[in-house]
């Protein structure tokens, strides 16, 4: 029982430091990027790396609540891209 929890806590840890170096390459597009699209495709990874971050903290810690937060985030994820997209395509957000 001991070897699987040294297993995961091995895992975790191999899945924190890849997240977090995907974060930091995503800042780096973000402030780097050459156009507009690949600033806004940082952005909505950014987002994807941060629900990333929460859930495996959720595992690390053995709580249910961040996976609800995870959720919640992922939503206002989807609907900030899509309303930053149609902003810089079209000039408004509401037609």
């Amino acid at each position: 029982m001991t070897a699987a929890l040294g297993f995961l806590n091995i895992a975790l840890i191999i899945a924190f430091c890849a997240v977090v170096v995907s974060q930091l390459l995503c800042i780096i597009r973000l402030f780097i990027g050459p156009d507009t699209g690949d600033r806004i495709l940082a952005l909505d990874t950014m987002v994807v790396n941060a629900i990333g971050i929460i859930v495996l903290l959720g595992i690390w810690q053995g709580t249910q609540i961040y996976f609800e937060v995870s959720v919640i985030i992922a939503m206002l994820g989807f609907v900030s891209t899509v309303a930053y997209a149609r902003f810089r395509l079209r000039g408004d957000i509401i037609e």
